[in-house]
């Protein structure tokens, strides 16, 4: 009897790395089944539970057997939704007709970068990033350009690059991935830069991926400048967002792309040929989500605000620990540098020590590829402040016995 035949796979899928965060957190669940009680700072996801009237949005159209195949952009009415909120919130021109549902904001991410590059193209992605963008970018072959996001200190924090990101532009570079507030860094940039970005895209003729899906996560009152506020935003961006953690719907897998109608006619013809459609019944839920009450969202990003300032004040009281308070999104993104030196440790041996021997889930910075995150670690702040309060105690005394282990 013959040997049948290898499954091929293209090579490269080996070589990707996924999303980092669900291996550690797998590791926090072998703990926990061993009878541990483990406390998790790891995958960004709110704590807080969906806002019923978005469930019960979604349960009505279950009950009226809205459960078949959908518009593959859409449904018009959460177009129409999304279009308003971006019209309303930016002060933009933006048109239904312009706008793609697609399966969470990965989808959204693929649909965009899939469409706009071929092999060999170029794309600029400041680091440490959310590994979508280079992932996706690898599976196609487009090189990636990874520019490093300047720490400027625990008083400052991250920003832009922005003589990196121009000096990294060649004639092959047909995008910049600009995420913002940002994942891991908690950075919010400044509208100045923004407005740089934007004025090399025109200069230079190239696309801008941006994704503002943390675009309600803003603290301190501080101002945010979106991409869709330019006038011009159809010659050059192309817009991601979702829902997953404005409104904590992420196993509700919503998302969107909004892009110049020409092309969101074309990008639609890949969306059919990959995903149908969205989730019929997820869509009303998302046209429930944009159209109010917005007081859940309001109330869940005050408490985010008051767990950030926790986690700021215990993080900075633990030996070797560079702490600067994020000013968007829900994670922080501390230095460790000095006290790895002083360990003879990597970040991820770090990292390691505190799951196995603390029980305590954060993330390396070296999940967030390409080499910028090595020295940091992310913690989500989107759970409780006993966990908020715990896990940084129990942080604070596994840096303490490193020391003393050190001094011995």
């Amino acid at each position: 009897m013959s040997t049948p035949p290898s499954l091929r796979y293209r090579s490269v899928i080996p070589e990707l790395l996924g999303e980092q965060a669900f291996a550690y957190i797998a590791k926090g669940r072998e703990l926990a089944a061993r009878g541990h009680k483990v406390l998790s700072f790891g995958i960004g996801q709110p704590d807080i539970p969906t806002p019923d009237h978005i469930i019960q949005a979604a349960i009505k159209a279950l009950e009226e057997k809205f459960t078949g195949y959908t518009e593959t952009p859409g449904i018009p009415e959460l177009r129409e939704a999304i279009a308003d909120y971006l019209n309303e919130r930016y002060g933009s021109d933006v048109k239904p007709s312009e706008v793609i549902v697609t399966p969470g904001g990965k989808g959204a991410i693929f649909l965009a970068v899939s469409s706009y590059l071929e092999p060999g193209d170029e794309i600029i992605v400041p680091e440490p990033s959310y590994p979508a963008y280079p992932e996706v970018a690898k599976f196609l072959g487009i090189k990636r350009k990874f520019v490093p996001i300047k720490f400027l200190g625990p008083e400052e924090g991250f920003a832009l690059d922005i003589e990196k990101i121009e000096e990294a532009i060649g004639p092959r570079t047909k995008m910049i991935v600009i995420n913002n507030p940002q994942n891991p860094t908690g950075a919010l940039y400044k509208p100045e830069q923004i407005e740089q970005i934007m004025e090399i895209a025109r200069e230079k003729k190239i696309t801008i991926l941006a994704d503002e899906i943390y675009d309600n996560f803003i603290y301190d009152n501080a101002p945010f400048k979106s991409f869709m506020s330019f006038p011009d935003w159809r010659d050059y961006v192309l817009y991601t967002n979702g829902f997953s953690k404005t409104f904590s719907m992420t196993g509700w897998r919503l998302g969107y792309l909004v892009v110049r109608e020409e092309v969101a006619q074309r990008l639609t013809r890949l969306a059919v040929n990959i995903w149908s459609c969205p989730v019929s019944f997820a869509q009303k839920g998302g046209v429930a989500a944009l159209r109010g009450p917005w007081e859940p969202v309001k109330e869940m990003v005050k408490l985010f605000e008051k767990r950030r300032t926790l986690l700021a004040e215990k993080l900075r009281e633990i030996p070797g620990f560079e702490v600067w308070p994020s000013k968007g999104a829900f994670y922080m993104f501390p230095r460790i540098k000095k006290l790895l030196d002083e360990t003879g440790m990597t970040t991820e041996q770090f990292v390691d020590y505190i799951i196995e021997n603390y029980h305590v889930v954060i993330l390396p910075g070296t999940a967030f590829p390409d080499k910028a995150g090595e020295g940091y670690i992310r913690f989500s702040f989107a759970t409780s402040f006993e966990v908020i309060e715990e896990g940084a105690e129990r942080i604070k005394k596994a840096v303490e016995d490193l020391l003393a282990k050190q001094k011995k």
